[in-house]
This record gives structure tokens, sequence and C-alpha cells, in this order.
């Protein structure tokens, strides 16, 4: 693959990554650790130890990005988490 093509791909790759946005999910004193464990693994598809990382940066940062992806994607993600009673945005 010469030079030229190397930086086409790389221009590529970046625009798609550009595309993306995030869900945050914030830390709350309502909610137990197993409920938000729960719901990440049925909403974001985390496994049991993801989720269990994302619980405890949330519980010790405040908020943690916890799905990445497109926002058609996020959007009913999203709204579950919400509907779940946690505090989540898309950004």
């Amino acid at each position: 693959m010469s030079g030229k093509e190397r930086l086409q791909e790389t221009l590529l790759v970046d625009e798609k990554e550009k595309n993306l946005s995030e869900i945050v999910l914030f830390n709350d004193e309502v909610n137990t650790f197993d409920h938000v464990i729960q719901t990440l693994i049925d909403v974001c598809e985390h496994t049991p130890e993801q989720a269990h990382q994302c619980s405890l940066i949330v519980h010790h940062n405040g908020k943690c990005t916890v799905k990445t992806g497109e926002y058609s994607d996020l959007k009913p993600r999203c709204t579950r988490l919400l509907q779940a009673g946690l505090s989540a945005e898309i950004v």
C-alpha cells in the first residue's frame, strides 16, 4: 500500500469516527450498583465486568461514557436508560 493510499484510508477512518456520539451516564444517589450494572448489560450489551467497571467510574468520577456509536443506534438505548431511572445523555 502506498503512502497516499494509507493517508486516504486514515482520513476515511478519521471522518467516520467524527460522526460517532457517546452515551454518558451520570452518578445519582438513587440507583443501586446492581440496578445500574444490570441495566448496562441489558441496554448497552456490556459484559458483567464492563458494566461493573462503568458503575465504579460513574460512582467515583460522577460520569462515564458507556456506549459509543452512531446517534441512530444510541438514541433508543439512551431512552431505555432514562426509562430505567438512570441519568444519561448523548453527546
